[in-house]
């Protein structure tokens, strides 16, 4: 097999990478580990910022999103018995987020790159990556269905086969940076109407607290909860007081339901200090992981694949290396700003063991100067939406 550029991986920068570089007229090959209905059946919020729906849109590939997600102008935060909405697009000059879970996005990208006739080979397994230092890299994976081993030549190789994938592995002598949290999030979905018209993120001497929504009739939540604890000792009824009470405000009613989903995750910051080597490009959660308070993850996996897929396209139509070059030091600035917005919000809204008592009342002050500080709230405002690009 040839392919300018062999892709690793069939999640969001894996396929948006692909999107991308065939707009440009760039040929790809996707290798995933995973069978097709596993991709698409791991269920994985998401919140996308204004830009990539605008990508989304521009690409063509937004049609389902713009009839079935859930668009928001604002978010709430409570504490301490208050509640501030802040007014997102107000703020930030009419940007707002949509609400649109990750994996119909995932959905809605192999359909589309199928439908163009994409190459994306599922259920591959004992992938690993060669020449990366040289001018032709390649890929041996084996098929799922026969066993047979097989070679993918190409020119560039992009590593969007996440956390655990061979990609990052191959890179040599590279620094990784990594701060785990001492607690996880329990999330579940639920059969119940809305309870309020935007999210609210709530810090409670219990613990954080995030209501969220999925459709107008499901409904997803999350609380905080020690990373190491068994989703059975998780009942729903203790799952359904630990929301009322973190989330409980004078005059309003939190909307129960029967819950169909519910997991544990923990949490962590980790960045790869560098995105590439060689021929080999890292974007997304092979790069770097983000607490999911922040709502970055996939958003940066796209803005990773954004910047690289303009490099490449510099590179074969001008024959341009600059912007390949330093595609690391581009992608990271960004992705540095994530991750800092990502540990900001996620300080400042739970509750952390570990912290003294002089650190949980800066959190409360930090949340008290977004009440009075315009500035203050305009900045978590930008963050939010998504920053604009600087390179």
């Amino acid at each position: 097999m040839r392919t300018q550029v062999g892709i690793i991986g069939c999640g969001p920068a894996g396929l948006l990478a692909a999107h991308l570089l065939h707009r440009a007229g760039i040929h790809s090959v996707i290798l995933e580990s995973r069978s097709r209905a596993e991709v698409e059946g791991t269920i994985r919020a998401g919140m996308l910022e204004h830009w990539v729906v605008g990508l989304l849109n521009q690409l063509g590939l937004g049609e389902r999103m713009m009839r079935e997600a859930q668009f928001h102008d604002g978010i709430t935060l409570q504490w301490a018995g208050q509640r501030l909405h802040l007014p997102l697009a107000e703020l930030t000059g009419g940007k707002r987020v949509t609400i649109y879970a990750q994996h119909e996005v995932l959905k809605d990208l192999i359909a589309a790159r199928l439908a163009d006739g994409g190459e994306i080979h599922f259920g591959v397994g004992a992938t690993a990556l060669h020449g990366i230092e040289g001018t032709t890299p390649s890929i041996t994976f084996r098929h799922g269905k026969t066993g047979a081993e097989e070679t993918l030549d190409c020119d560039y190789i992009i590593g969007a086969d996440g956390f655990h994938g061979p990609s990052r592995q191959a890179i040599p002598g590279r620094t990784e940076y990594e701060k785990v949290y001492p607690f996880g999030w329990l999330g579940i979905l639920c059969h119940a109407p809305l309870s309020h018209h935007e999210l609210i993120y709530a810090n409670h001497a219990r613990g954080f607290a995030l209501l969220t929504t999925r459709t107008p009739s499901v409904q997803r939540l999350y609380i905080q909860c020690d990373a190491t604890d068994r989703i059975e000792a998780w009942s729903d009824e203790r799952i359904w007081a630990e929301l009322q009470a973190r989330l409980a405000y004078p005059g309003w009613a939190l909307s129960q339901g029967p819950i169909f989903q519910k997991s544990i995750i923990p949490l962590r910051s980790f960045v790869c200090g560098s995105m590439q080597h060689g021929r080999l490009f890292l974007a997304g959660d092979s790069a770097h992981i983000v607490p999911p308070t922040g709502a970055k993850g996939l958003n940066l996996a796209a803005a990773d694949v954004l910047v690289l897929t303009r490099a490449l396209e510099a590179k074969y139509r001008h024959n341009n290396d600059e912007a390949l070059a330093r595609y690391s030091e581009t992608a990271l600035r960004r992705v540095w700003k994530g991750e800092r917005f990502s540990w900001y919000m996620t300080t400042m809204l739970h509750d952390n063991a570990q912290e003294t008592s002089f650190e949980r009342q800066i959190h409360l002050a930090d949340l008290d100067f977004l009440r009075t500080s315009r500035a203050a709230a305009t900045a978590l405002a930008e963050n939010y939406v998504g920053l604009d690009f600087d390179a």
